[in-house]
């Protein structure tokens, strides 16, 4: 989807550290929308954006409660932790990129991503 910049909208919302993917269906004429990053199934829906971020917050808060409840820990959305699959000439210039910069393979990576995410 391309918003009114031109640019690719997200079609997510966050809370509390969760992030969900917004999807519109338009035969029955809501939003709908899935947490993403964890393994329980957290969805919600609305008519409208408000609708629908009142039920995303309510889903989100019910989630956690329920966790509480169970005496489980509630799942992070993320980790903090990625695992990259490259062919080996792409990571040979990632690593001569990084020594390049003066910095560790992990560190270039995550400040490359870091980079292109606020530049969107």
């Amino acid at each position: 989807m391309v918003d009114r910049f031109g640019s690719e909208a997200m079609n997510s919302m966050t809370y509390k550290g969760y992030l969900a993917k917004i999807n519109f269906d338009e035969r029955d004429g809501v939003f709908w929308g899935k947490a993403l990053g964890i393994k329980d199934s957290v969805t919600f829906e609305g008519e409208t954006v408000a609708q629908l971020a009142e039920d995303f917050h309510n889903a989100i808060d019910h989630y956690l409660d329920d966790c509480k409840k169970q005496g489980r820990l509630p799942e992070k959305p993320y980790s903090g932790r990625l695992t990259l699959r490259l062919s080996p000439g792409a990571h040979a210039k990632i690593a001569a990129a990084a020594v390049h910069e003066g910095k560790s393979l992990n560190k270039w990576v995550a400040d490359t991503l870091a980079q292109a995410t606020y530049s969107r």
